[in-house]
């Protein structure tokens, strides 16, 4: 059987599943999970680059999926006028000043090495410097806080098309990760695990505590659409073309994603990852290189998070958690095949499914072994027992991803590379 009839046969039956769920559930609920499904695979084919392509550790996905769904939150969320009429802009603007300075102040002594000063001397410079800038923008930041929650509850965002939000998501997440690669890529690579899992707890902790920001746990509801939505055209139609703009999303991203791979761009990051000594040798800024992809990954990241909370029209920080955000992303990308665009879409279908329906088989696997107890047997189920179900998901989750290491430890379906002479 070719590769390709294998892939077709594999994703068949995936499209039964599927319609399985739409027959049993019904529409509205199954168009939801179908949703949410492709907003995971655009979020694991970031991974998929950046570890199935370059080999780049990253337990932080969380952390850049939480900073792009904020950042889409700000740009399309609808004007606070009364942030707009109050002081706050002026203050808020007066300590960004200040964080502009501090940043600057910071990054000419981190570079003060150039001029002759000891490197020792120049990491204790720069550790004070920073130390000061930051108890600097402590100084301003808290009363501007306090005073934006008092007068205008938080600042709100800008009013822009959601277009313009998922393009600021991917931006921010980049951004982001530009910073802690440039830090971290040229170490070792456990360096950078334990750099992007750091990262993604302090985003959340700020977003979480930052009310005159965020609204911090109180929410921000209700999100807009890109497509008309339920008042417009109605629950489940709404839904559908939600999908569909997700569908055409994703497809846009595969496409591109399989010219890169095939690229020389792309057959020199898998160079660099099967033998990062000869690429370095062959003459690759193997450091450079890593921080594209990592960058553009979590350019993808940024973007899947924003799209997931605009369907769910709802930013939660306490919603991000890292079970849902980064452990099963990376069960996703394991299950399908790393380095392989059709594993990731694959992958991140079949465990978003597997995850959100075990729930319910559980349930009603549990209904029958109540029944059947106490007709056959006399049993009595414990009172808390559909309470259980809903951490089956877990046991399920973690049975499937070690079933697929066992018998298919390259993934469902694995990366295929050219062997041309």
């Amino acid at each position: 059987m070719t590769d390709n009839r294998r892939d077709l046969l594999l994703f068949a039956g995936l499209g039964v599943l599927f319609a399985i769920i739409f027959v049993t559930q019904g529409t509205a609920y199954s168009l939801r999970v179908t949703v949410e499904a492709l907003c995971y695979a655009m979020i694991a084919f970031g991974l998929s680059l950046q570890w199935g392509t370059a080999g780049l550790f990253n337990v932080g996905i969380m952390g850049f999926i939480a900073a792009g769904a904020f950042a889409s939150l700000f740009v399309t969320f609808p004007v606070n006028q009364a942030f707009w009429d109050s002081e706050g802009p002026a203050m808020l603007g007066d300590v960004l000043v200040k964080v502009a300075i501090g940043a600057a102040a910071v990054f000419a002594v981190s570079c003060s090495g150039k001029i002759g000063l000891p490197k020792p001397l120049v990491t204790f410079l720069t550790l004070v410097t920073l130390a000061v800038a930051y108890l600097v923008v402590s100084a301003s930041l808290d009363p501007t806080a306090r005073y934006i929650e008092r007068e205008a509850g938080f600042v709100g965002g800008l009013g822009l098309p959601v277009y313009f939000g998922w393009a600021a998501a991917g931006i921010v997440a980049g951004a982001i990760a530009w910073v802690v690669g440039k830090i971290c890529l040229g170490l070792r690579s456990d360096y950078l695990a334990i750099a992007t899992l750091g990262i993604a707890q302090i985003i959340k902790t700020f977003l979480k505590n930052a009310d005159w920001l965020t609204r911090g746990t109180q929410t921000v509801s209700p999100l807009p659409w890109p497509v008309p939505g339920a008042a417009e055209v109605g629950f489940t139609a709404a839904r559908a073309s939600y999908l569909v703009l997700t569908a055409v999303m994703l497809v846009i991203v595969y496409m591109l994603l399989q010219r890169v791979y095939h690229a020389p761009w792309g057959r020199m990051m898998r160079a660099i990852r099967d033998n990062e000594d000869a690429a370095s040798a062959m003459g690759k800024d193997v450091t450079k290189r890593r921080l594209e992809i990592f960058v553009f990954g979590c350019v993808l990241m940024g973007i899947g998070g924003a799209t997931l909370i605009h369907f769910n029209t709802i930013f939660d920080p306490n919603g991000f958690v890292d079970l849902n955000h980064t452990f099963l992303i990376w069960v996703m990308v394991i299950l399908g095949g790393p380095g392989n665009n059709r594993g990731a879409i694959f992958g991140a279908l079949l465990v978003y499914v597997i995850w959100t329906m075990s729930e319910p088989v559980t349930l009603v696997i549990f209904d029958y072994i109540r029944t059947i107890g106490r007709d056959l047997f006399g049993w009595q189920a414990p009172a808390d027992l559909n309470s259980r179900a809903l951490a089956m998901r877990v046991f399920v989750i973690g049975l499937t991803i070690t079933m697929v290491l066992r018998f298919a430890p390259k993934g469902v379906i694995p990366e295929r590379l050219s062997r041309k002479a």
